[in-house]
C-alpha cells in the first residue's frame, strides 16, 4: 500500500516513515502543503497522512482542495491543533480521520488499517479483460475461471494496466505505483514483474512501447 506523509518536522517525519515500513507500506514523504497537494493530484497512493500546519499551503486548503477535485483517497489528519473546533473543520474539509499529536505509533498504525478496511469495504466493480477478472475488494484474481495467484507487486501492476487499456504507461509511473520515490528497485524489476504476468497469463497480455512504457491493448 502507497501512503503520502506530509509532515514538515524532519524527526517526527523520519519517526513515521520508519514505523510503517515494516508494516508492508511504501511511504513517500514530503514536507509542505504545496508538494502534497501536486503529488495527490497527479499521483497514486492508498492513504494520506496529513500535517496540518504547513509551510507554503496550509493542510485544510490541502484537504478543500483535494476534495473539491472529487479525489476519494483516504486521508487522516495528524496536527497539535486539538480544540473540538479544529477536529470539526478538519473533518468538515475532508478528512477521514483525526489524530492529535502527541500520539502513540501503535494508535497511528491502528487508525490506518481501519481507513482501509473501510476503504476495501467501498464498492469497487471488478475489472474484466480477455478472460482475466480481477476484485480489488478480494485480491483475487482468475483467468478462465481458474485462480491466478499473484505477488503483491504483480497485483497492483496489473490492475493498473488493465483499468486503463489502450494507455501507454511509462515505466516510470509503473515503477511509482510500484515502489514509491525512496524504495530501492532493482534496474530490471519491472520488466522481471511484467514476465511473470505474461507466463502466468499470456504471452501478448502486455505490450511493450519502446523507449516509453507498457500497455495492454483495447479489448
Amino acid at each position: 500500500m502507497r501512503v503520502l506523509l506530509v509532515e514538515d518536522d524532519a524527526s517526527l517525519g523520519e519517526g513515521i516513515l520508519t514505523s510503517l515500513k515494516p508494516e508492508g507500506y511504501t511511504v513517500d514523504w514530503v514536507r509542505d502543503g504545496s508538494s502534497a497537494l501536486h503529488a495527490l493530484t497527479h499521483e497514486s497512493f492508498g492513504l494520506a497522512v496529513l500535517d496540518l500546519g504547513l509551510p507554503r499551503l496550509d493542510g485544510l486548503e490541502v484537504l478543500r482542495q483535494l476534495r473539491a477535485a472529487e479525489n476519494p483517497t483516504p486521508v487522516l489528519v495528524l496536527t497539535a491543533r486539538d480544540t473540538i473546533a479544529d477536529r470539526i473543520a478538519g473533518l468538515d474539509a475532508g478528512a477521514d480521520d483525526y489524530l492529535v499529536k502527541p500520539f502513540d505509533v501503535a494508535e497511528l498504525k491502528a487508525r490506518l488499517r481501519a481507513l482501509l478496511r473501510r476503504s476495501f469495504n467501498r464498492p469497487q466493480p471488478a475489472l474484466e479483460y480477455r478472460g482475466i477478472t480481477l476484485d480489488p475488494a478480494s485480491q483475487l484474481v482468475t483467468w478462465n475461471g481458474q485462480t491466478v495467484s499473484l505477488q503483491r507487486k504483480e497485483f497492483i501492476l496489473l490492475h493498473e494496466l488493465i483499468a486503463q487499456p489502450g494507455r501507454v504507461l511509462t515505466r516510470d509511473k509503473l515503477q511509482q505505483v510500484l515502489y514509491g520515490w525512496g524504495e530501492e528497485a532493482e534496474s530490471n524489476a519491472l520488466e522481471v514483474h511484467i514476465h511473470h504476468l505474461r507466463k502466468k497469463f499470456f504471452p501478448e497480455l502486455i505490450r511493450t512501447v519502446r523507449g516509453v512504457g507498457y500497455l495492454v491493448d483495447k479489448g
